[in-house]
């Protein structure tokens, strides 16, 4: 009963992060993607993509217990409206594998794997959590991004310097 109650906190989390993610992600344009602010920070394209495909490796998480960096696939796209589009079906998917995961599925442990190689194991609950916490990260390094770009920022927590409502 408690992964339950995990389950559905993280439900209300994503639900919590979705709307001020997807403002982001509506902002950035195809033009911006080759973008980096530094020769070893990742581009701004990697990192759009990487917000909008986070949700669904909760999914994955969940449904499959381990994700091999090999074998995930990636959409492969720079049209905004397909990255939008993809990043709504992954939260919903995501929110329906933890609404539909049992106690059983929550107790698993979770592998992270690259060729077959375990890079680590977590318990499902904790290691859905912290993707949830490097969800938020990567979404805060794409509003630096923004800024960079001249990009409005939207309102995320609180005003923004161009948003000056609250999301």
């Amino acid at each position: 009963m408690e992964n339950k109650l995990f389950a559905n906190a993280y439900i209300q989390e994503l639900e919590a992060e979705y709307t001020s993610t997807r403002k982001c992600l509506e902002r950035i344009p195809e033009t911006s993607y080759n973008f980096k602010p530094h020769p070893k920070s990742m581009e701004m394209g990697y990192l759009t993509l990487l917000v909008a495909e986070i949700p669904l490796w909760v999914a994955v998480m969940v449904e499959e217990g381990e994700i091999d960096f090999v074998t995930f696939k990636h959409m492969d796209t720079r049209e905004r409206e397909a990255v939008v589009r993809h990043y709504d079906e992954n939260i919903e998917r995501a929110k329906a594998a933890l609404q539909n995961a049992t106690e059983e599925d929550l107790a698993k442990e979770f592998r992270l794997m690259n060729k077959g190689e375990l890079l680590y194991a977590q318990p499902m609950v904790a290691a859905i959590g912290s993707t949830i916490n490097h969800w938020v990260h990567h979404r805060g390094q794409l509003t630096v991004y923004m800024r960079l770009n001249d990009i409005a920022v939207p309102s995320i927590y609180g005003p923004s310097a161009d948003d000056k409502g609250f999301s």
